[in-house]
């Protein structure tokens, strides 16, 4: 599936090893391999954006949590009191790929909030229960996006 070409400049390689390793690896396998969050068996996504300040392509692995083909974005950063960098990209620009499988298409995610949220917040707790200790631990709410249905 065809992107945007925002996607094509310089990619800018996360400062955090295993971050870069496995958003590299599971693009380089075509989403085979790299696909589930270190030795859990539970299913990540790779997500692109565009840095709002540096104009660098961004790719992080997140949890899978899909629902009738939307997707869950959860600015979790393990329940740090800060908001991960890539949640000011999105807020910027809500233009991301998503990749979970072979082929990642282009898609807007919006910021969620009250019912719609809490009803996808359990699903994310579902998808990976440390959510609810990430949240429990920060005074900020985790900050949630859902994609757009592919069309």
């Amino acid at each position: 599936m065809a992107h945007s070409a925002k996607f094509d400049g310089t990619y800018g390689p996360s400062t955090w090893d295993w971050v870069r390793e496995q958003a590299d690896d599971y693009e380089a396998s075509a989403g085979s391999e790299a696909n589930t969050l270190r030795d859990t068996g539970l299913p990540v996504i790779v997500m692109t954006t565009v840095g709002h300040k540096t104009g660098l392509v961004r790719k992080v692995p997140l949890m899978r949590v899909e629902h009738e083909g939307e997707y869950a974005i959860v600015g979790s950063k393990g329940g740090a009191p800060a908001h991960p960098g890539w949640y000011h990209n999105l807020m910027a620009d809500p233009t991301v790929l998503i990749q979970d499988g072979p082929e990642p298409f282009e898609t807007t995610v919006r910021l969620i909030t009250g019912a719609e949220r809490d009803e996808w917040w359990e699903r994310c707790v579902e998808a990976f229960s440390p959510y609810a200790e990430y949240q429990a631990k920060t005074d900020r709410e985790i900050p949630v996006f859902i994609s757009a249905r592919p069309s």
